[in-house]
């Protein structure tokens, strides 16, 4: 991932309906959500998500299919896992050891 890669993820996550739809995706992978459910669990008007689903899908955080007549919005986990070992890539200066407690929270959840 560069570094523009990064900071346009990190810029679509940082406004809280953003974040709040990208964090219910994760939890419903593989399965995904309608834009509709996503539309009730915002609080939003669908034509305000909307905007705030075209800033994620133009950061490559979600993937978008079409299931009849219902659009299914999930999350792009290789998009997020190219983000996440972006941050922790070089952490604590190679010394893999301090990292071990984020990565035996993540496998516990």
């Amino acid at each position: 991932m560069t570094n523009d890669a990064a900071l346009l993820a990190l810029a679509a996550l940082a406004h809280p309906t953003r974040l709040d739809a990208f964090r219910q995706l994760v939890q419903h992978e593989p399965e995904g959500l309608s834009t509709g459910q996503l539309v009730d669990l915002s609080g939003l008007t669908q034509s305000t998500f909307s905007t705030h689903l075209a800033v994620l899908a133009k950061a490559g955080l979600l993937q978008t299919e079409k299931r009849g007549r219902r659009f299914i919005q999930r999350a792009d986990i290789d998009a997020l896992r190219a983000l996440m070992l972006f941050l922790a890539r070089d952490c604590c200066q190679g010394r893999a050891e301090l990292c071990e407690p984020l990565l035996a929270e993540l496998a516990c959840c």
